[in-house]
């Protein structure tokens, strides 16, 4: 009850009826002439049904339904946001591992390319050491064959000069005696 006298007051505080009139104590503004009061009257009635159908409780509910699922969205949207910031973190750690890891893989992989380059370095100068051996070898062995064949040919000139002399200076008595010696020196020697 309470709440429709203050309300009541309330409103002819504020009704355009009392604005409009200068005097609102007057005679003549409590007659039904009055447009005013017919206003405030009807204004009045429609201020009543609407408490006696519990309207204002109802737009209360409504307002605290509304302020209730306001609520739960802030909760929500509040479990969201801790849920996304345990996220982020875990991926802000997961992403420190990866550069760490990316880091320790860069730096093996340069080690690798430091021993690989080394090994490279060591292989090459074994493998020129080895050539150069092996090309040694076959100027020392061209050298040998060369020399081999001057020899050869020397001697093979040398005999054809023997042959000639021998052939020049040799009579057929001398050359049965030196087959005749030669047969003495075999039979010598095998026996």
């Amino acid at each position: 009850m309470k709440k429709l006298a203050f309300a009541t007051a309330l409103t002819l505080a504020a009704s355009p009826a009392l604005a409009a009139s200068s005097n609102p104590f007057s005679a003549y503004f409590w007659t039904l002439t009055n447009t005013n009061l017919i206003v405030l009257i009807a204004f009045i009635v429609f201020l009543a049904v609407l408490i006696y159908f519990k309207v204002p409780g109802m737009i209360g509910k409504m307002l605290d339904g509304r302020a209730d699922g306001i609520r739960s969205e802030l909760d929500e949207a509040k479990a969201l946001r801790e849920e996304a910031q345990t996220l982020l973190a875990s991926y802000e750690r997961k992403q420190k591992d990866v550069q760490e890891q990316a880091a320790r893989i860069v730096e093996s992989a340069k080690e690798e390319a430091a021993r690989a380059a080394k090994q490279a370095k060591d292989d090459i100068k074994s493998s020129v050491a080895r050539r150069v051996a092996a090309a040694e070898d076959q100027i020392a062995s061209a050298q040998q064959a060369a020399v081999n064949e001057v020899r050869d040919s020397a001697i093979t000139v040398a005999i054809g000069a023997a042959r000639d002399v021998v052939a020049k200076q040799l009579t057929a008595a001398d050359g049965n005696k030196l087959i005749d010696d030669a047969i003495a020196d075999v039979a010598a020697k095998l026996h």
